[in-house]
């Protein structure tokens, strides 16, 4: 039953009994009237124990939720990081077979390029996308120049190198790409006058 069903139902009790006391034009007794305190004060009782049961209960959600947001907070890398220990497995294998003298340089090349192949899944798998704008066109949203590089071979503002490739995480980005960029070659001395 809802709180406000309740008050309907206490409201239309006392109009009851303030109708009785009209039809019968008649005191109630002391009896009736004490009755009539005790229904009340037992229906106070009630909602009294209703609303500390409601309270109790907010306030357990409140302190549930609270809790599962703090594990959210703290175990939110849990499954990213075990898929990246696959990727930390694989580099310390590699780093323990480059120990060895006799160690054959092209087994070590197919595996780092199978490590950074396991990387690139995971990162996938993640949002993490990475950027590299070699011979694009120069975006200040997603690169950061270095340096302007003057050729004549390229169209002004491409990037014709990639120092350090950038990184974006669902569209966002994490970090831009730092690159060469291209302008156009000036003009001799003896071209301009």
């Amino acid at each position: 039953m809802t709180k406000q069903d309740q008050s309907e139902q206490v409201e239309e009790e006392r109009q009851g009994a303030a109708e009785n006391e009209v039809e019968t034009g008649d005191q109630p007794s002391p009896e009736e009237l004490t009755q009539l305190l005790e229904d009340a004060r037992n229906k106070a009782d009630d909602h009294w124990d209703q609303l500390m049961r409601a309270r109790a209960e907010i306030d357990n959600l409140r302190k549930r939720n609270q809790r599962d947001l703090e594990n959210a907070h703290k175990f939110a890398l849990e499954k990213f990081s075990q898929d990246l220990l696959q990727v930390w497995d694989s580099l310390e294998l590699g780093h323990q077979a480059a120990q060895d003298e006799n160690t054959d340089i092209e087994k070590l090349r197919e595996g780092t390029e199978l490590t950074l192949k396991l990387l690139s899944d995971v990162m996938e798998r993640y949002g993490i996308e990475q950027i590299d704008p070699l011979n694009e066109p120069f975006n200040p949203e997603f690169h950061q120049a270095m340096s302007m590089q003057e050729r004549d071979d390229v169209a002004p503002n491409t990037v014709v190198a990639v120092v350090q490739k950038g990184y974006k995480l669902n569209g966002r980005l994490l970090r831009p790409a730092m690159v060469m960029v291209s302008k156009a070659p000036t003009a001799p001395l003896d071209e301009r006058a």
